[in-house]
């Protein structure tokens, strides 16, 4: 099948069928076709990590990026600072795999409906939120409630809070 992709590469009819079955045929497309909305749609809807090999214009296109984040929110990664920046892509991403908070903008990092999505998945990951929202009363508890560990990113002021200590003990 892959000497076939690799002949084909350019042939769209070709490749929205390649693509359907495996949305990871994507990487064997013509650049032309990883720019393609209508092929990159069909490689995501089949495996969200596709959006590994869509082209950088289609990694900014909201759309295309949250349907990868759905099946794959991890794949955040690949889309454009734009998109990193954008609290919906980010709040979806989150939710469904705190570890994402890592890609999110300096400005997400300090919003604390998109931090407290990602600390309720992962506590953890308050390692990466602002040291405001590190400070958050509310955020250390859900945190260190999710994981001990957590407690080693909250702020010196958030490690003397009695609530918090007792989560410790």
């Amino acid at each position: 099948m892959e000497e076939e992709i690799k002949i084909n590469k350019d042939d769209k009819e070709f490749m929205l069928k390649a693509v359907k079955e495996r949305g990871k045929n994507l990487e064997l497309a013509s650049s032309r076709l990883q720019d393609d909305e209508e092929v990159v749609e069909q490689a995501l809807l089949q495996d969200g990590e596709a959006l590994e090999f869509a082209s950088d214009r289609i990694k900014g296109n909201k759309k295309l990026v949250l349907l990868a984040v759905e099946t794959a929110p991890w794949t955040v990664c690949y889309a454009s600072e734009k998109l990193k920046a954008d609290k919906e892509v980010m709040l979806k991403s989150c939710q469904k795999d705190g570890q994402t908070l890592y890609y999110a903008s300096e400005e997400l990092r300090d919003d604390k409906e998109v931090v407290k999505a990602a600390v309720e998945n992962k506590g953890i990951i308050i390692k990466y939120a602002s040291f405001r929202l590190r400070n958050d009363k509310e955020l250390a508890q859900i945190a260190v409630q999710q994981n001990k560990q957590s407690y080693y990113f909250i702020t010196p002021e958030r490690k003397q809070d009695e609530e918090i200590k007792k989560i410790m003990e």
